[in-house]
């Protein structure tokens, strides 16, 4: 009866626990100002360690370091008393410390300050304490004197040569040597024990020695003590008779030991037989942790450096040689010293606030929890009405000044205990504001954006943001505020400039800081560098084309291969490129160009390839172009081992480009015969690499070479080689618990692969149990990937961890994950919703939390749903869609804002609770009626007619009224270029969709603002420009026919044109005599012909036709006729002037031919008319 009470009553205060609200601890900044203005109770922050040993050549310093604001006193006990360190001439305190420390130079024994410590840090707010230290002084003592009588044993009879070093502070370590100094051989037959004796499993001839010496070294002391050596004796025979094993160490069949949790196990069998026995471990129930498990000494010594519960049980060792084999059991039992599951912190509240503090431990056996506060034991201390004492939890309800204090936490059982200090501290402090002030925060454009506020107050103070000084705060849609203060800006817009200020305000006061943002275009290499090959002596060309914002210098930087390039005479940059002169082979590799601002950067690399010259011929002037590689030759396997093999291969040719790099190849005839899977890569200058495989594969390997144009073909496979199997390697990944149904959990996890499975028949081992239950693995073992816990209860914690296995044996464990059983319907409806502050847009809503018991699975959220039941504009239909906004609170009362509706209309709502897969009931239905706002846009707007007088406007209501339109308000100026003009203002009645408006200037150009009227104001903005019609290539031509400049070119080009005709008329005209030039002067043209008194006329066309025999050439010049015009002169005085024509026989004298012409040419040469024209 009394234990069902007592489980009554802890069912109650878990309850009681999981219903209390408590506020959220504040953690205090580690700002200077704060931390010296801020009252802090002492905390301990470095200390000795709880055992404490010294050595006795040296002072004795024992530390116990505090922080605290006042700055604590120090204070010792010894041994459970007050330690007066005054009188102590040999203790001295460190300054404004508590390290104390203890010197002999005077005199006096360090044995005589052994003991137990304890340090206690006090200031105005409470007192701290440090460990218990127990302070031991080292010791070596001497070996004991004795004589030692000569060892007689009959070869192949076992042997035990004891050590028994001097116990020591810390104990020795022990090894044997021989007069030499040399270590005494240790092998499968002779070795040491872990207690320093030497073990013979059987005595040889050779084992007959003088000086089997034990040696123990102590650390503390560095030095090493010998004992008097053993004088061995072996009594040979002809025959030795084998002897079936026994065992030397542990004695019987069975023993046990007992260890503690996260110490070294060490477990020992020593066996004597002749031929030596082996030794081979087991434990029962179970297999050994391959990963924690190791052995030494031959075997003989099984070691588990960390031990956990899960290490005990019985473990069996097996000795046996050919004539037999025996066992012994070790049972072995692990212990915990208390280890912390919830470890107490410090706890900072403001006045009214509630608080907890929690110390949990765990221990083999189960600790005991002792709460102190200030040293003292809590049930002794001043009574406290703020505070309650529940086993291991502290509650504080509405704390005050003055309340602060340091309570300690003691957790013990036999094999120890722990002490953890945290303070409960009762601040009330203005909000201050920790960042640098008006801050200029730079950022990309479309990238996410956070402004930092970090402030403290006590209460925690409450913060908002806002946009240049208006508004109400920033949170939701493009913005979302953290609870450390960081307003973060989902994607930065150019719109998003400006100055931000956060205020963080409490009961004590406010404080603002401010942000100026400024948003830049990214930096981006919009023409980067390309892959070049170029012959050496030749000149290459890397391009680096930035565009960046224009207010962010850039700095355009080269590396090669990853380090800084050096430009010298051979290489040169400008703003957009790398020039490479005379390049060598010293010049290849890979070029990267790297534009970098204060806040972004972009890089963009291409690889350079030089190429010695296609031939020494001199007429060849260029390269062969580079090419594929051949494939690699010859494969050859070596080496082999179970995990790894050697592949060596000869390189084909690298046609003139060098081999980068060669790609190792598999194919496997078991799990995907057939496809080729790539291995490894390895530099070009590798042709025999080692190749780490997995177990249970039959391999077959291929190599492509690659250089900078491409891969080579494969080359021809290697030999198979097939690799032993193996217990897996791998973990199966992916493990999770989760529910499918109220009342089951179903275990998944994705297989291993088929390079993992190592071996045959995979299998999996699941174990699943209840949280925090204690109660005992449940498992199970399948081939499947999934295994369904059924029953369940609903929404209930397990502990889930699997291994895979085969043939070979198990592979490791997984971490232990966190699953839950399925979810159900919420039972509880979230109550009494309703708004305040309804705006046009936005509503505030507020609702009272359910019952987290009642949600029956995670907790989600709160979800509304919300729609618009109807416009109060008459006539307006609506879309009644459901929309939904979730809401994530704890609280009992929450409050949300509600964004995003549309002004003037009537909305409904309701709201639920959700888990991850169900929703509750809905609550009571809520409706509401939003607030007149501005006007949507006009449905259109457009210029529908134009001509040279008028334009015609006309447009449509706007889709969303958004309230009872009162009319339409058009603005309009005039747009020259860059120019603007005087605006212009219409107004008109809602009933008006259309205007006309006379242009007083036919060319000019407006731009018109049309928006929309409610009481309210005006609704966004309608622009449209003119012109935007077809026409307006004819109004434009008709604009330029009246400018002057047009006028004149016209006028010019008719003079032009009437020059010319007159200039035609002329050469008809046929009149006037010109004289016939004398041969040594310019010829005439080859249409001129002269008349008898040697002047030149213009006669019809029939005068103009060549002589009978000529032809005409397509130029119009007269070729020559077959039969010579010499023919029709008067003998040898006929002659041809230079353009052919024959003038012999109209020839005159010269001097009247002169004076004639002369006169004829002055009075009457049309051509000298036009010539004085010109």
């Amino acid at each position: 009866m009394l234990g069902q009470g007592r489980r009554v009553a802890l069912t109650l205060v878990s309850l009681l626990l999981l219903l209390w609200h408590e506020a959220t601890t504040i953690e205090v900044p580690q700002d200077p100002k704060i931390q010296q203005d801020l009252k802090q109770p002492p905390t301990i922050v470095k200390q000795s360690v709880k055992d404490y040993i010294v050595d006795p050549r040296d002072n004795i310093i024992i530390e116990c370091e505090a922080k605290g604001n006042p700055v604590p006193t120090f204070t010792w006990r010894r041994n459970g008393k007050f330690f007066n360190i005054g009188k102590d001439p040999r203790v001295t305190m460190r300054k404004r410390s508590g390290t104390l420390e203890i010197g002999f130079r005077s005199g006096g024994r360090p044995e005589d300050y052994e003991g137990e410590y304890q340090c206690f840090a006090e200031n105005d707010l409470g007192i701290a304490l440090s460990n218990k230290i127990l302070l031991r002084v080292s010791k070596a003592p001497l070996w004991p004197k004795e004589v030692l009588e000569p060892v007689l044993v009959t070869e192949g009879s076992p042997l035990v040569l004891t050590c028994n070093p001097p116990p020591g502070l810390p104990p020795p370590f022990t090894f044997w040597m021989n007069s030499g100094m040399t270590p005494i051989p240790q092998d499968k037959r002779v070795s040491m024990g872990v207690n320093g004796d030497l073990y013979f499993s059987n005595v040889m001839a050779q084992d007959a020695h003088t000086d089997y010496s034990c040696n123990a070294r102590f650390l503390f002391t560095h030095t090493i003590q010998q004992k008097n050596p053993f004088t061995l004796k072996v009594q040979t025979s002809r025959k030795v008779a084998e002897t079936t094993p026994t065992f030397l160490s542990p004695s019987g069949t069975e023993s046990s030991k007992m260890v503690l949790r996260d110490e070294k196990l060490l477990l020992e069998c020593i066996a004597a037989g002749l031929p030596t026995p082996t030794i081979k471990w087991f434990k029962k129930g179970g297999d050994l942790p391959g990963r924690k498990v190791k052995f030494e000494n031959f075997n003989k010594t099984l070691k588990i450096v960390s031990v956990s519960e899960e290490d005990a049980g019985s473990y069996v060792c097996m000795a046996n040689n050919r004539l037999g084999s025996i066992r012994h059991t070790i049972f072995v039992e692990v212990k915990a010293a208390p280890y912390w599951l919830d470890k107490p912190t410090d706890l900072v509240l403001a006045p009214d606030e509630n608080g907890r503090l929690v110390c949990r431990a765990n221990g083999n056996p189960k600790p005991t929890i002792q709460w102190l506060v200030n040293g003292q034991l809590i049930e002794s201390s001043p009574p406290n009405p703020s505070r309650q004492v529940l086993g291991d939890t502290i509650i504080f309800r509405s704390v005050q000044m003055g309340s602060s204090a340091v309570y300690q936490c003691n957790a013990s059982n036999q094999h120890g205990y722990l002490l953890a200090n945290a303070f409960v501290s009762v601040l009330d402090l203005p909000p201050r504001m920790l960042g640098p002030k008006n801050q200029l925060i730079k950022v990309i454009e479309n990238n996410r954006t956070f402004l930092d506020c970090p402030f403290f107050g006590s209460p925690l103070p409450e913060l908002r943001w806002f946009k240049n000084g208006q508004g109400s705060g920033l949170d939701g849609g493009q913005y979302r505020v953290y609870i450390n203060g960081t307003l973060e800006i989902k994607r930065a817009r150019v719109e998003d400039e400006g100055t931000y200020t956060c205020v963080a305000s409490n009961i004590l006061g406010t404080a603002e800081n401010q942000v100026r943002l400024e948003v830049k275009e990214p930096t981006r290499i919009v023409r980067a560098p390309e892959h070049e090959s170029a012959v050496r002596g030749s000149t290459v060309l890397f391009n680096c084309k930035v565009k960046s914002d224009p207010s962010l210098p850039v700095t355009v930087t080269w590396t090669k291969d990853d380090k800084v390039l050096h430009l010298g005479w051979r290489l040169k940059k400008d703003d957009e490129s790398l020039t490479i002169t005379n390049v060598h082979e010293g010049d290849e590799g890979t070029y990267t160009c790297t534009a970098k601002s204060e806040i972004d950067q972009d890089s963009a690399s291409a690889r350079l390839t030089v190429l010695e010259e296609a031939s020494l011929n001199p007429s060849v002037s260029s390269a062969l172009p580079a090419d594929r590689p051949d494939p690699p030759m010859d494969l050859d396997l070596s080496d082999l081992l179970a995990r790894s093999v050697r592949l060596t291969w000869i390189p084909g040719n690298d046609h003139r480009s060098s081999i980068k790099e060669f790609l190792v190849q598999f194919e496997e005839d078991r799990w995907e015969p057939g496809r080729w899977q790539n291995l490894s890569t390895y530099p070009g200058d590798l042709n025999s690499v080692i190749l780490q495989l997995a177990p249970f594969v039959n391999y077959q390997f291929r190599v492509i070479a690659i250089n900078s144009v491409g891969q080579s073909q494969p080359s021809r496979p290697s030999p198979r080689y097939r690799t032993s199997g193996a217990a897996p390697d791998a973990i199966p990944k992916d493990l999770r618990g989760w529910g499918s149904m109220k009342d089951n959990m179903e275990i998944t996890w994705e297989p291993l692969l088929d390079l993992e499975r190592n071996g045959p028949d995979l299998q999996y081992d699941v174990w699943w149990r209840r949280k925090d239950t204690g109660e005992e693995w449940n498992n199970v073992t399948t081939e499947g990937t999934k295994h369904v816990v059924h029953p369940t209860n609903t929404y209930v914690p397990y502990e889930v961890k699997i291994r895979a296995r085969n043939e070979f044996g198990p592979g490791p464990e997984s971490n232990l994950v966190i699953g839950y059983s399925g979810e159900d319907k919420p039972t509880d409806a979230p109550t009494d919703l309703r708004v305040s502050k309804v705006e046009s847009t936005k509503v505030n809503i507020h609702w009272k939390s359910v019952d987290p018991d009642s949600v029956l699975g995670e907790f989600k959220e709160y979800r509304l749903y919300y729609w618009r039941e109807s416009s109060m504009v008459p006539g307006l239909v609506v879309d009644k869609e459901k929309k939904t906004r979730g809401f994530y609170s704890t609280t009992s009362e929450p409050s949300a804002v509600l964004t995003d509706l549309v002004p003037y209309s009537k909305y409904k709502m309701f709201m639920v609770v959700a888990n991850n897969r169900f929703e509750s009931p809905p609550s009571n239905t809520v409706e509401l009626n939003t607030k007149e706002g501005v006007p949507d846009t006009p449905r259109f707007f457009r210029i529908n007619r134009r001509n040279l007088d008028t334009l015609y406007l006309e447009w449509d209501k706007p889709l969303e009224p958004n309230g009872i339109l009162i009319g339409y308000q058009l603005k309009y100026l005039t747009v020259n270029g860059s120019r603007v003009g005087r605006p212009h203002l219409e107004t008109f009645f809602p009933n008006a969709t259309d205007f006309t408006l006379r242009l007083p200037d036919r060319s000019t150009r407006y731009k018109f603002f049309l928006s929309a009227l409610t009481q309210v104001g005006a609704g966004e903005v309608y622009a449209v420009e003119s012109p935007h019609f077809a026409n307006e290539a004819y109004i434009d031509q008709v604009d330029i026919a009246t400018q002057g400049w047009f006028i004149g070119l016209m006028c010019a080009i008719a003079l032009i044109i009437l020059i010319l005709l007159i200039v035609c008329f002329i050469k008809r005209s046929r009149g006037g005599k010109y004289p016939v030039r004398d041969k040594k002067d310019l010829p005439l043209d080859s249409v001129d012909q002269k008349d008898p008194e040697g002047s030149f006329d213009y006669h019809s066309d029939e005068d103009n036709k060549p002589l009978q025999g000529s032809q005409t050439s397509l130029d119009g010049n007269v070729k020559e006729s077959d039969d010579s015009l010499v023919d029709y002169g008067e003998g040898g005085d006929g002659q041809f002037n230079e353009d052919g024509s024959f003038i012999g026989q109209y020839t005159v004298k010269k001097d009247k031919d002169e004076t004639e012409g002369n006169e004829s040419s002055e009075a009457t040469s049309p051509v000298n008319a036009i010539y004085s024209l010109a």
